[in-house]
């Protein structure tokens, strides 16, 4: 392992509380990783798919679950605020740590942006004396507010955010399902024909499907905070392995469930990109304000994202100057029962430049933000390279130095790991052949060299 030391001597900071219970972190897995992605986003799976994309979702939704089994390994057995960061700089030297911590916090900011401006839209349609821009700041300012004081907070936020979208989810599978079997009021059973006709159930072949991965695999995106979240709970090893062995199989459940519920209670061609397919599915079963009803669990669920994206960032970026990878001064920590050992000074260094995000949103949506926003479009998949990359180094250095602390295992090791980073691969080559995907492939290249050469520059000045 490589356990180089820092360049300078960080000070001494006030450790994280452990204010999370094992609830908070539980719901968090489980409805965290839920978002509009899923309930808006999907129609343009479906649009490029049909039917087959159950099949999208399930490679997508696959790739995820072993990227976080693996996740969940490291985090039982080495349980850190920084989580995959510090796993990395263990696994493959201190580049590793500084590049994928900086990367991922970079892009919980910008897509911060991204969804305190979707929330503020729908809050200036329901309240149109409510300037758009007034939203967003009563957004930032209320989580920011929430993040500062006691972690308990935060977790009590997830908890109901989350609690809400399963609720959400649950009542629509069994809405679909009474639907297939004909069990509602004054309707006929819908059976499996909108599965097989109008093309079948793979009117646009396996390149249907691939192109259909490509659009939903970021969906997935946010489980990475589980992880993080476990290293402020009591029995951060315990609390990380109950949260991952439960949460992937159940997400799993609801994205491969309600897509099924989807593309069998409606033609798939009656849904359109931008466009929620559950209010289409609704509407069509008769539910009334079917539309506004979708817009508030939309609504939710940007709100808890931003959430969730705000305390991660603050995390990583705290375990990153805990390493000397991040300036000092963002190591002062909260004390006392108000605080909570809250890092007060990253959580307004990480909302500082989500601010900064927004307005540049708000500004300039189509050229300085789509930048920034292309810069980070890919990141997710090279921050679960790194991830499969630091499991397969420091899986036999636990197995040769710590094996009790294996608590929690990869399946089939080395095999899966190395299937996980060879569809990784796969997914950023079918990414640069697709010229709506290619232009966020080049920028998140672009943005992770300049990270890796700052990185290896830091390095050699420290060997020197």
């Amino acid at each position: 392992m490589h356990d180089a030391p820092p360049t300078h001597s960080p000070a001494p900071s006030k450790p994280l509380t452990h204010g999370l219970k094992q609830r908070h972190l539980t719901m968090l897995g489980l409805g965290g990783v839920i978002g509009a992605g899923l309930f808006v986003g999907s129609g343009a799976g479906i649009a490029v798919a049909g039917p087959a994309v159950v099949v999208s979702y399930l490679i997508a939704g696959t790739l995820a679950m072993l990227v976080m089994r693996m996740l969940g390994e490291m985090s039982a057995a080495m349980p850190a605020s920084g989580s995959f960061s510090v796993h990395a700089e263990r696994a493959l030297g201190r580049w590793a740590g500084f590049g994928v911590g900086w990367l991922y916090w970079f892009l919980l900011v910008v897509v911060l942006a991204v969804e305190a401006t979707a929330a503020a839209q729908i809050a200036h349609g329901w309240v149109p004396a409510v300037d758009q821009w007034l939203w967003v700041l009563l957004f930032m300012v209320v989580f920011t507010v929430a993040n500062l004081t006691a972690v308990k907070n935060f977790g009590e936020f997830e908890f109901w955010f989350a609690a809400l979208k399963v609720t959400a989810i649950v009542a629509f599978l069994v809405l679909g399902l009474l639907a297939v079997l004909g069990l509602l009021p004054d309707t006929d059973p819908v059976g499996l024909t909108n599965l097989t006709g109008r093309g079948g159930f793979l009117p646009n072949g396996w390149s249907g499907v691939v192109s259909g991965v490509l659009t939903v695999v970021f969906a997935f995106g946010g489980l990475e905070v589980v992880t993080i979240a476990a290293a402020e709970t009591d029995d951060p090893a315990r609390a990380v392995g109950r949260a991952v062995r439960g949460a992937v199989v159940r997400i799993l459940f609801f994205y491969v469930g309600s897509m099924l519920v989807v593309v069998t209670v409606l033609p798939w061609t009656a849904q359109r990109a931008g466009l929620s397919p559950y209010v289409k599915v609704l509407d069509s079963l008769g539910v009334p304000s079917a539309g506004q009803i979708m817009n508030i669990v939309v609504f939710v669920a940007l709100l808890s994202a931003l959430n969730a994206n705000l305390y991660g960032s603050s995390r990583m970026i705290f375990s990153l100057a805990e390493r000397g990878e991040a300036p000092r001064g963002l190591l002062k920590a909260a004390g006392g029962p108000a605080g909570g050992g809250v890092p007060r000074r990253a959580v307004l260094a990480s909302v500082a430049f989500g601010f900064v995000s927004v307005l540049l949103n708000l500004r300039w949506p189509d050229t300085v933000f789509l930048y920034m926003l292309n810069s980070v479009g890919a990141v997710l998949l090279f921050v679960w390279g790194l991830i499969a990359a630091s499991q397969l180094r420091l899986r036999r250095t636990l197995e040769r130095e710590a094996p009790g602390g294996l608590a929690l295992r990869m399946w089939c090791f080395p095999y899966l790991t190395w299937v996980t980073l060879a569809g990784l691969l796969g997914v950023l080559l079918l990414m640069l052949t697709d010229d709506a995907a290619r232009p966020q492939v080049l920028w998140s290249a672009g943005a992770t060299g300049a990270v890796l050469v700052v990185a290896a520059v830091r390095e050699s000045r420290a060997r020197r």
